[in-house]
């Protein structure tokens, strides 16, 4: 009793109470479901992160990825071979700038686009069950907030 007095105060700022705390365990818990839809698949949730980029703009280059999903090139690298390795994606130069590789959907790439959305469409409802289209929204709205503060 003497030590829940004494942390009193920051109350909001220790685990396991503390927002930080919470997200972490937010991101463990969304991470290991979406590994569990997306292993019969033989996938990861860093594939899953690619291809949606992909998705969106095919041909992008390696750097572009790495700065839309903010990771280091040498995370990204490890995740790209294995997925090209797969037949998921192709790598080629840049035809005006040669130090530059460009990642490109092959057809099985592709297909996936198909498949993947609506698995994690399920995944995405069974998490914001019982929230409000507009809590929803507001959430989204918070968490874009919290990442700009932060950058």
């Amino acid at each position: 009793m003497v030590n829940q007095q004494r942390l009193q105060p920051w109350q909001t700022v220790i685990a396991p109470y503390s927002m930080g705390y919470r997200q972490k365990l937010l991101s463990q818990l969304l991470e290991r479901r979406l590994q569990e839809k997306l292993e019969p698949h033989g996938l990861t949730p860093f594939h899953w992160l690619v291809l949606c980029c992909l998705w969106e703009e095919d041909g992008l280059a390696t750097s572009s990825i790495g700065e839309k999903l903010c990771q280091v090139g040498g995370t990204l690298t490890g995740v790209l071979d294995r997925m090209e390795e797969r037949g998921l994606i192709e790598r080629q130069r840049d035809l005006q700038d040669r130090r530059i590789w460009r990642i490109w959907l092959t057809e099985a790439g592709k297909q996936l686009e198909t498949i993947l959305p609506p698995i994690v469409t399920e995944l995405r409802e069974q998490a914001l069950e019982g929230i409000s289209n507009a809590e929803r929204q507001r959430l989204s709205a918070l968490l874009d907030l919290i990442i700009a503060n932060l950058n």
